[in-house]
């Protein structure tokens, strides 16, 4: 035995199964540092990047934790984004599979406000939310937080830039002062130090390794003047040919420009960013994720949370002026033991930020010519995938079975032309491969799903 194996933990036989089922076996170093830690009922702070391992890491500290015969709200976990909300409390259930109804329930904005009274009214073990809608619910007192034992701050960092530290200074008062508070953050500067050390306990601070395994991400840097970066990205898309891309941007005026530029060359390109609302944000990412979008152009705050697991590349257009958050965008690529593709380029004015990076990675970054651009090249960047969007979904009744099996039975398309399917309260999108979309939209219109006629449309580029 390992003391990196879970079973080297003090955990119930019933959660090691549950683990095992879930192919953990060895501890992730941000899960073998902060464990144990956790497993004490120490304070922590913890430095760890998206897709270390960190949600499992307090995920199974919240657990061990839990009763699940007192219905109340015994643990909190704040997230930045809507979107990590939901990919963390989807991680807890799965984790908290070993004990019977325990229930998780998932607080952000962008969603009605009663459903969640109603649901907060039934009671929940855990709550997952964002810091603007957990502020809400205590402001119209519809949640009680005086039952917390274990409170999770997910993303500091990310919290503090978007504005946060009000809300989360409000929400920590609401919560007992006899608690376990887990910090977790990719970064660690003195502004998160300031706001979390009122609240935090003679805390333990561990740090997982914040730089990539070398060769697991190839770099490449390219000189180039400021107004030739949208030819450049096109031509660079050209080249390489990734099947997924994330572009970034610092600004949201250049998202839009670049994004309406790569469509206007025959890419399907979208913009996200802070202006969208977040149905639009939602079906962004919805689209992003089921390949019915090839580029996303982003900028840093509205990419966070964002979690794709097979992203071909990574595509900086402006150097960030922070080294660890350039380390954190090209992290998003190379995934799973994948070969990842980070390419940035730089105007002549950005050189003083390359050398930052230069410092931070304790290596010099490796400079490239462009690739020659033929813009008469026909281009294979379309995304294969094309989404309907049903207007329909848990409310009624509606499941990705149903979909898969009207598409695959009476419309007759085998399921490799079937992609994803997401079923959310009132809205389902299915991706279908983009040569057959048109037939199987027609067949779909005439009222075969579950014998019901939904009202339906494409979105997209």
């Amino acid at each position: 035995m390992t003391t990196t194996s879970f079973s080297s933990l003090p955990l119930a036989p019933a959660m090691l199964a549950n683990l095992d089922s879930l192919g953990y076996q060895e501890m992730t170093p941000i899960q073998a540092q902060s464990l144990p830690v956790a497993l004490e009922g120490r304070d922590l702070i913890a430095q760890a990047k998206t897709g270390s391992g960190k949600t499992a890491a307090f995920g199974i500290g919240i657990l061990h934790r839990l009763n699940p015969t007192w219905f109340a709200i015994q643990a909190l976990v704040l997230c930045p984004t809507r979107e990590l909300a939901d990919q963390v409390s989807n991680e807890l259930r799965k984790l908290a599979r070993f004990a019977d109804n325990i229930k998780v329930l998932t607080l952000c904005g962008g969603a009605p406000m009663r459903p969640q009274i109603a649901s907060l009214e039934h009671g929940a073990h855990i709550v997952v939310g964002t810091p603007g809608r957990i502020r809400d619910h205590l402001g119209r007192g519809s949640i009680n937080l005086n039952t917390i034992q274990t409170l999770v701050l997910d993303e500091a960092d990310r919290m503090v830039d978007m504005g946060f530290q009000e809300e989360i200074a409000g929400i920590v008062s609401a919560c007992p002062a006899r608690r376990q508070t887990l910090l977790f953050s990719a970064t660690y500067p003195d502004d998160i130090r300031k706001l979390s050390s009122p609240f935090l306990r003679d805390p333990v601070e561990v740090a997982a390794e914040t730089q990539h395994a070398e060769g697991q991400i190839e770099q490449r840097f390219y000189e180039i003047g400021y107004e030739e970066r949208h030819t450049a990205v096109a031509g660079l898309l050209h080249h390489y040919q990734p099947v997924s891309t994330l572009v970034f941007c610092n600004t949201k005026i250049h998202c839009r420009e670049l994004a309406e530029y790569l469509r206007e060359q025959g890419f399907s390109a979208l913009a996200l960013h802070g202006d969208l609302e977040q149905r639009e944000r939602d079906e962004i990412l919805v689209l992003f994720a089921n390949r019915s979008c090839s580029v996303l152009v982003a900028t840093d705050v509205a990419a966070r949370g964002l979690d794709i697991q097979t992203l071909g590349a990574v595509i900086n257009v402006d150097v960030s002026k922070d080294a660890e958050v350039h380390v954190h965008r090209i992290g998003r690529t190379g995934r799973g033991g994948e070969k990842g593709l980070a390419l940035s380029l730089c105007a002549p004015n950005e050189k003083k930020w390359v050398k930052l990076i230069e410092e931070y990675q304790a290596k010099p970054v490796q400079w490239f010519d462009l690739p020659a651009y033929d813009e008469a090249q026909p281009n294979n960047l379309r995304a294969p995938m094309v989404t309907v969007c049903i207007q329909g979904g848990k409310k009624d009744k509606l499941r990705p079975g149903d979909l898969l099996g009207a598409l695959t039975g009476e419309v007759g398309l085998t399921k490799e032309q079937v992609g994803k399917i997401n079923v959310f309260e009132f809205m389902t999108y299915v991706a279908l491969d983009r040569r057959v979309a048109e037939r199987a939209f027609a067949a779909l219109s005439k009222g075969n799903i579950k014998g019901r006629n939904f009202r339906m449309r494409f979105i997209g580029v």
